[in-house]
């Protein structure tokens, strides 16, 4: 792609700008050709690139008044803190400045500003945000996790097909396997909305194998697992905090275990180097973010918490994307899914 550089909102995340410029830096030992545009508080960019030993060329700060809090309400922030970094960031992707936008900012404020900024693709009807979980064998997207609490039977289709497009180009995924998560595995069950999207997705091209229940998100029997943002969102929050308390619960129960036994502590490299392995599994930062599929642009939304590592792998998948003209895959295939119907 001709112009490579990414527009990263320096100031979002609860770990910014310190993480945000690790993060960038990290991105930048990794492609030689990445260009980035650091967007928020001139002297706390600075500041914090200084304090890494950075003096190249490849970043260039571009100042913001205001930043946009995790507590703001997202479409009252976005009106009266104008010049936000979201914004401003955004607004840097619309004029043609940068391929993509990264924030481990206000989730709904990246997607009010896309919505405002940037708008949809051709043929979309409403963006979804999708999450990569792991599962053990290969990675399994959600979509949407809480950007339309409003479904129809148009956005669950669409988000099918994009998410399906998502896992085959980005995460390597062939012939990607989707579900529709519903209460059980019947064509009959659900409500009239996974009824209707369940007969639908069958005249769709994707690799439809139907309804598919909450436990089976894990099992890797299917790659995309289509529900409305606000059982998305749930899924979301109910997987991370399982994931944080069984880490917990593995860790403490080892560590009672080897002080019972002394004669087990010769043991313990064994459970550090296996507690290690389960960690990168439910590690979010290794796929780094969101994508909000369907919008007019490439749009990644980082969790909150993200790290420097978190946020370096953000910016490899959103300069993936807009090196392979994702979204030119997406507006054809919704296009010629319309033209069909």
């Amino acid at each position: 792609m001709s112009n490579p550089a990414i527009a990263l909102d320096a100031m979002g995340g609860d770990n910014a700008p310190q993480e945000v410029v690790k993060g960038a830096l990290i991105a930048l030992e990794a492609d030689p050709d990445l260009k980035m545009y650091l967007v928020g508080n001139e002297s706390d960019v600075s500041s914090e690139l200084s304090a890494n030993g950075y003096e190249g060329d490849r970043i260039e700060v571009v100042h913001a008044e205001h930043a946009i809090s995790m507590s703001d309400n997202p479409v009252k922030a976005l009106k009266e803190k104008k010049g936000s970094s979201i914004e401003v960031a955004m607004r840097l992707v619309r004029e043609g400045k940068a391929s993509s936008f990264v924030s481990a900012g206000n989730t709904g404020a990246c997607v009010a500003a896309s919505s405002l900024f940037l708008g949809r693709l051709k043929a979309v009807k409403r963006p979804g945000i999708a999450v990569v979980f792991h599962t053990g064998e290969a990675p399994v997207v959600v979509v949407d996790v809480g950007a339309n609490i409003a479904c129809k039977p148009d956005h669950l289709i669409q988000y099918g097909v994009m998410a399906s497009l998502y896992a085959q180009e980005i995460l390597g995924v062939d012939s990607p396997r989707v579900g529709l998560l519903n209460i059980g595995e019947e064509d009959a069950k659900g409500n009239s909305l996974s009824k209707e999207t369940h007969a639908r997705f069958q005249q769709t091209g994707v690799n439809f194998i139907g309804n598919v229940e909450g436990s089976e998100i894990y099992s890797g029997k299917v790659h995309v697992v289509v529900c409305d943002g606000f059982v998305g969102n749930t899924v979301l929050k109910v997987s991370e905090g399982l994931a944080e308390r069984l880490l917990y619960l593995f860790t403490t129960t080892v560590k009672q275990a080897l002080a019972q036994v002394p004669e087990a502590m010769a043991l313990a490299p064994v459970l550090k180097k296996a507690a290690s392995e389960l960690i990168s599994k439910i590690d979010y930062s290794e796929y780094g973010g969101a994508p909000l599929l369907g919008v007019d642009g490439t749009v990644i939304i980082a969790h909150g918490r993200s790290d420097g590592k978190a946020i370096g792998n953000a910016i490899k998948v959103a300069n993936r994307m807009a090196a392979i003209e994702l979204n030119s895959r997406i507006s054809e295939e919704l296009t010629s899914l319309s033209g069909a119907n």
